[in-house]
Formats: structure tokens, C-alpha cells, sequence
């Protein structure tokens, strides 16, 4: 069972008061951790307590110190620390223990690892199986692995549309934590608009853990075919498009969102998934996902790279009323069904006779319709010879084109207009988001296992939504750290 849970309210009079006694003694030490301090000064833990107290027993000795142990665990990636070593750090440093809320006693390194196997339910201890050789297979710089199963998404969209989901996923609980604790702050402060654009692009994650396992055979040949004992069970070989070589570990699939006054780039959702798992996949699962944690946004538009140009995932976003701006897969360039009678362009923009790209006037959602003008009647291109035998209106030529023709090619964005490519550029948001997470959180980090590595993502993704709120209420902290420093209250 659960302890008492310190109000959020009750640590912030706890850590100004703590840190105003040392302010007076050792100013430059609480100068030193002041972002740190600004960032767990706003983190809202009164949330948490509902999702994690269905993990603990109801009878027995109580558990003490979670909300601590959260913060504490925000605070050492912040200071990209080890766990093992950051317990013993907490002890040589008074500034930090209260940051994180404890006083003289503090929980042991056992009670960070409970912590985290309760809210991510994964076995991963090591296993005994057979050596798996890095696959000889090939492919072009910037082309992904294809999936296993050709038609897999299309019987993923219909079981999704049909309500089923993946409720029984380890990852359930983190997911909910990081809604709960994050990415709804960040609506409730305006950060995130309740019709977002979201991004979602994968990225490859490699382990600390070696896939050539340990040897528990006695063979004098390495290469020998006994089983060994491999310590990250769940990691698989994946190929990284970008660098054009295999990896070994997960791909994580992440959607994100991109302020645009404010200028940042948040992550909205978290999925670990095998590294050959491909993201038409993962994207479409993540959608479902995302949809079912957030019931009050409403996505506007999802942007994605080629990897999501099927017809089914068009077929879904219709469904939802999302808008789909998704790059298009050349080997897909000959998927068309529109009527052959029309005249278009690569982007599904008409052609009048003259081979001019006609004017989008509008879209009418009553009848699913796309209109489009004359471009000689908006004087956007001269007079020609072929106009003579097009419309004599003085209005110009109207065509009509209907999304369900052609999902895919007929987006509610056209494609190549400027409103597509400005939708289009927010998908660096989700590249963005990546590199913070795994070259600036976690450019040190050397765990093994889905588990871990999962739960201190989703860790470094709470610590992109702090920056953004201590950007957002700087005069806010300033008030407070005048107070600590010059020992008056805040204005």
C-alpha cells in the first residue's frame, strides 16, 4: 500500500523554505542547479497518485517516497546521470535531496528498480537461446525494411476501426503517466492547441546490450552453434535507413507536436516496438493509441514521411477527419484510381486544356468535394489558343474532384500548395524531438533492456515538456528565486 503522497502545494513551501536556509550559507550551490530547480519546481505530481496506487498492494508494509523517487528520477536525467550511481550522489548533496523531496532518510537503488518494474510490466531477464547472425541482406540509403506481412496495416485499420486495441501492452501505464503528467499540462497551459498537427516518424535505438550474447557453452569455437545467454532478450536487428546499416535493439515511434508562436517541439507519445517493426505499422497503432489517451484533442492533421503512404492509413485518417499529409512513395506512382477521363498532375492537381495547373477554391465537407477554377479567369496564366475550346463562362471552368476517389492522391491538403508544404516542414518537429531525446537526455545512457531504456525516454520526454514550461513561466521562478536568494516573498 501507498504512504502518505506530499501535496504538490506542500513540496514547493518545503523546497523554498529548505533552499532559502542554504541560499544564506551556500549561494552559489543553489545558483548551480537553478533550471533543475525551476523545472521540478513546476512538476505536478498530485496526478500520479491515482495510476500508480492500483500497482501497490492494499495490505502489508507501506510504500514511501513515489512521488520522491519520480522526481528523483526527472532530476538524474536532467543531470544525465547512472542510477546506480546517482542513489550515492543524493547523499554527498543537500540541494539535490530536497529538489527531490526527501529528508533524512531516502529509498535505496532497489526501491528506483520496484518503482519502475511496477509501472512497466516486462519481463527481461536474461534468456538462453540461440545465436542470431546480423542479416546479409542489403537495401538503398533511405529505404526501409519492408514488413513481413504485405497487408498488415489493412487488418490492423480494420480491427482498429473495429474498437480493438493493445490494452494489454507493458507500456500502458508509462503511456498514461506521461499523458497525465505532461503533455496535458501543456494543454491546460496553452503550449498544445486542442486541434493539433502531430508528427510521428520513428527512429532507430540501439541497446547497451551485445548481440553476440554470452558463451555458457565450453566450445573452443566462438562461432559455435550452442545456445549463450543474451541479457536484452526483446532487442532484434532493425535497418536504419538513414545510415544504411543494421542495429541492433528497438525503433522508437514517437508523435509530436510543433508550437509555432512559441517555437517548440514537444513529444505527445511514446512506443517501443521491435527495430524491424516498420513504421506503417507503428503509425497507425500509435494513432489509435494516442487517440484513446487523448479524448479531448482532436487531431487536424498528421504528417508523416513515406513510410505511412498506403491506402489504408489514408483510409483511417478519413474515417478520424484527420487530414493526411504524407509524403508519397515513388514505387507507389502508379497506384491511381481516379477516372482516367481527368487530367492531373503528379500532386492530384487538375490540368485545364491548356495543361495549366487549375486554382483550388475551396473545399465543401457537405458533399466531399474539392472545387476547382479556371486559371485564365484568375489571371494567373495568359490566354492561349486552348482556351478557345474550353468554357465560354465568364466564371471559367469548374471541376470537381472527390477525395474517396483516390485517398491517397486527392488529399484534403492538395499537395504541393503552400499550405501543404508549410504542414509538411512541422514533420522536422518529430527529428527534432529524437535527436533531443536520444543525443541530449540520453546521449550517455548504456542501458539494456526494453524496460529501462523505455521508462528513461519517457522520463527525458517529461523533462522537454519542463523546458518548455520554464520558458513559458519564467516570471513566475524569477519571483520564486528572489525570495530564496533575498529572502522575500514572491510578488
Amino acid at each position: 500500500m501507498l504512504g502518505y503522497w506530499k501535496p504538490h502545494k506542500e513540496y514547493q513551501n518545503y523546497v523554498v523554505e529548505k533552499l532559502s536556509e542554504t541560499a544564506k550559507i551556500l549561494p552559489e550551490t543553489v545558483q548551480e542547479y537553478k533550471t533543475a530547480i525551476s523545472k521540478l519546481y513546476l512538476l505536478d505530481l498530485d496526478s500520479l497518485n491515482p495510476i500508480v496506487e492500483p500497482l501497490y498492494s492494499h495490505m502489508g508494509r507501506k510504500s514511501e517516497y513515489q512521488p520522491e523517487i519520480f522526481r528523483s528520477l526527472v532530476l538524474m536525467i536532467e543531470l544525465h546521470g547512472c542510477l546506480d550511481n546517482w542513489v550515492e550522489k543524493l547523499k554527498c548533496n543537500s540541494v539535490l535531496r530536497t529538489l527531490c523531496g526527501f529528508g533524512n532518510k531516502m529509498p535505496s537503488v532497489s526501491s528506483y528498480y520496484d518503482f519502475i518494474s511496477r509501472i512497466y510490466k516486462l519481463d527481461d531477464r536474461p534468456v538462453e537461446r540461440t545465436y542470431k547472425r546480423k542479416p546479409m541482406k542489403k537495401y538503398a540509403t533511405g529505404e526501409k525494411m519492408p514488413p513481413k506481412h504485405p497487408d498488415i496495416v489493412s487488418k490492423l485499420v480494420e480491427k482498429i476501426l473495429d474498437g480493438r486495441r493493445f490494452n494489454s501492452r507493458p507500456e500502458l501505464t508509462l503511456q498514461k503517466i506521461f499523458a497525465e503528467v505532461a503533455v496535458n499540462k501543456s494543454v491546460e497551459m496553452g503550449l498544445i492547441s486542442a486541434n493539433p498537427d502531430i508528427s510521428g516518424d520513428g527512429t532507430c535505438v540501439e541497446t547497451g546490450a551485445s548481440h553476440y550474447g554470452r558463451k555458457i557453452c565450453k566450445c573452443k569455437d566462438f562461432n559455435c552453434s550452442c545456445p549463450r545467454r543474451f541479457s536484452d532478450p526483446n532487442a532484434t536487428w532493425g535497418w536504419d535507413s538513414y545510415e544504411s546499416r543494421y542495429f541492433y535493439g528497438y525503433t522508437e515511434y514517437i508523435i509530436s507536436h510543433y508550437n509555432k508562436s512559441a517555437k517548440l517541439d514537444l513529444p505527445l507519445y511514446l512506443r517501443f516496438v521491435g527495430a524491424n517493426r516498420h513504421d506503417s505499422i507503428s503509425a497507425v497503432v500509435a494513432l489509435a493509441e494516442f487517440r484513446d489517451l487523448h479524448p479531448n484533442l482532436h487531431v487536424n492533421s498528421f504528417i508523416s514521411d513515406s513510410a505511412s503512404d498506403n491506402d489504408a492509413t489514408y483510409y483511417l485518417l478519413d474515417k478520424w477527419n484527420i487530414n493526411a499529409v504524407i509524403a508519397l512513395n515513388l514505387k507507389n506512382s502508379g497506384n491511381f484510381s481516379y477516372p482516367r477521363a481527368l487530367s492531373i498532375d503528379k500532386n492530384g492537381v487538375p490540368l485545364c486544356p491548356a495543361a495549366n495547373k487549375m486554382i483550388r477554391w475551396g473545399f465543401d465537407r457537405q458533399r466531399c468535394r474539392i472545387k476547382w477554377r479556371c486559371p485564365r479567369v484568375l489571371r494567373k496564366v495568359p490566354c492561349s489558343a486552348a482556351c478557345s475550346s474550353c468554357s465560354p463562362s465568364l466564371y471559367g471552368r469548374v471541376i470537381f474532384t472527390k477525395p474517396h476517389w483516390d485517398l491517397r492522391l486527392f488529399t484534403r491538403i492538395t499537395r504541393g500548395s503552400h499550405e501543404w508544404k508549410l504542414s509538411f516542414n512541422q514533420r522536422t518537429a518529430s527529428e527534432r524531438v529524437n535527436n533531443t531525446l536520444l543525443n541530449h537526455y540520453l546521449h550517455n545512457s548504456h542501458s539494456r533492456g526494453k524496460k529501462r531504456i523505455a521508462f528513461f525516454s519517457a522520463i527525458a520526454a517529461v523533462n522537454i515538456h519542463l523546458d518548455a514550461w520554464v520558458s513559458a513561466r519564467s516570471a513566475e521562478l524569477d519571483s520564486i528565486f528572489n525570495f530564496i536568494f533575498d529572502t522575500r516573498f514572491p510578488v
